[in-house]
């Protein structure tokens, strides 16, 4: 083998697909980098460009789903694909990062797809409605872990776009009266690594393994015609590895989604088998060097998620000064019925946002995606409060949060903004957008146990 290989991952957070790919690199005996704020820089100088860390092969890991401005890291992948070899090529990346796009990546190649629509405006979309039947998919065409996926019913309206982002229709498929599933294929070059049935939790659609979803191994026992269908869809989108959904309808299977940054526990959990050495030997085969299948597969059965070697110490340096936001602002919150300026109150004495459970129901904020215990001051006990995907636009800026839902009507104000959003911002108590207002009810605050 080339000992002087340099395995990069490329990923601004943490995580445990991130980590096991580096620590699998590391066992196979090659250097490691991980390629994140602290310790990345691209330098033009003289006509030509260098990246620091020096590697020879990025593996991108970018989660752009949950980016507020998700074209930052398609930009920042674009230039650093100029410069080193990349798996998951950032353009093959934005393809399955967006549902509409990778779809129609997936027709032109002639893999199975559900039935669905996309429209620019509210009432075209509206009038496609009825041809899915009494209940549909309805999807932000960029979301992850189940957020941004409702199901609506016959008569519930729909709008084009949900915050900044668009949404489409489509078609609910199933074939079991008792129980919904869905099986995760994961794929790596021309190789499917595992593959399991993804079960919806009780009283819940969505069988996101983030959401309780439960798991059963399928790998070695998928009909050969869905583990054709999943290396076909890797291929068509362009990736070089994966995690595809696919579901089957009364009619036989079609790939719902592609998912370049799809996690690996739900995976290991049912088959033992963790997709780090397979991606991490492809990526040392991309800078020429070689890893034997024997030493991959002693390696795949374990999820190694300590911290690597190749974690950049965090520099000590004086903090930027934030975006100032007031004690009380003015906000824009949304769902899938519409949008609402209100005024919310600051609380950084809060974990998460809450809305008034009214208001919610008005813009079309479900559904469930969980039940969080409160702690507060007066109940020392707490209490329970549902929790939903809410996107709330703050000084130009869309933040989409899982928001608690309680009853406000007795508050001066529908929204409290917590930590989830404030810790993006500096809270200056003496700015209020009500300024003519006086108001002299206090909240308590609430903080998740």
């Amino acid at each position: 083998m080339s000992d002087d290989i340099t395995v990069g991952v490329l990923s601004l957070h943490s995580s445990k697909e991130t980590k096991a790919i580096l620590n699998a690199a590391d066992e196979m005996g090659y250097d490691t980098a991980w390629l994140r704020e602290e310790n990345t820089t691209v330098r033009a100088r003289a006509g030509s460009m260098t990246l620091e860390p020096d590697v020879d092969v990025i593996a991108n890991r970018l989660l752009l789903s949950n980016d507020e401005h998700p074209m930052e890291g398609v930009g920042l992948a674009l230039t650093l694909s100029n410069l080193t070899p990349m798996l998951n090529e950032p353009m093959a990346a934005t393809t399955a990062l967006h549902k509409f796009a990778s779809a129609a990546a997936l027709a032109e190649a002639g893999v199975p797809i559900p039935d669905a629509v996309l429209a620019l405006s509210n009432e075209r979309l509206n009038e496609e409605r009825a041809r899915f039947g009494d209940r549909a998919v309805y999807k932000t065409a960029i979301g992850t872990h189940g957020g941004g996926t409702w199901m609506v019913e016959l008569d519930d309206p729909v709008n084009a776009q949900v915050g900044d982002r668009h949404a489409f229709l489509q078609e609910y498929l199933d074939h079991d009266e008792q129980r919904h599933h869905d099986l995760r294929v994961y794929v790596v070059g021309d190789r499917i690594v595992a593959a399991m049935n993804r079960y919806a939790p009780e009283g819940e659609w969505r069988t996101n393994v983030a959401l309780g979803g439960e798991v059963e191994d399928m790998t070695g026992r998928l009909p050969t015609e869905v583990g054709q269908m999943a290396l076909e869809a890797v291929d068509a989108i362009g990736l070089d590895y994966a995690g595809v959904d696919i579901v089957q309808g009364e009619d036989g299977y079609y790939v719902l989604e592609v998912n370049p940054t799809a996690g690996f526990r739900g995976l290991f959990e049912a088959s033992g088998v963790c997709p780090a050495p397979y991606i991490a030997q492809r990526a040392i085969q991309r800078a020429g060097g070689s890893v034997p299948d024997s030493e991959v597969e002693r390696l795949a059965d374990r999820l190694d998620d300590s911290r690597p070697a190749a974690m950049p110490a965090k520099p000590k340096q004086k903090r930027a000064e934030n975006v100032v936001v007031g004690y009380i602002e003015e906000v824009v919150v949304s769902g899938t019925r519409g949008n609402k300026t209100v005024l919310a109150k600051s609380d950084t004495g809060a974990t998460r946002t809450s809305i008034d459970a009214e208001l919610a129901a008005e813009i079309g904020t479900g559904p469930i995606l969980d039940i969080v215990k409160i702690k507060s001051g007066s109940l020392k006990s707490g209490r329970s409060r549902p929790v939903v995907d809410l996107v709330v636009g703050l000084g130009g800026t869309q933040h989409t949060v899982t928001a608690s839902v309680e009853d406000r009507a007795h508050m001066d104000y529908q929204v409290l903004l917590g930590r989830d959003i404030l810790k993006h911002y500096q809270v200056d108590v003496n700015h209020r957008a009500d300024a003519e207002r006086e108001v002299d009810t206090e909240e308590e605050e609430d903080s998740e146990e």
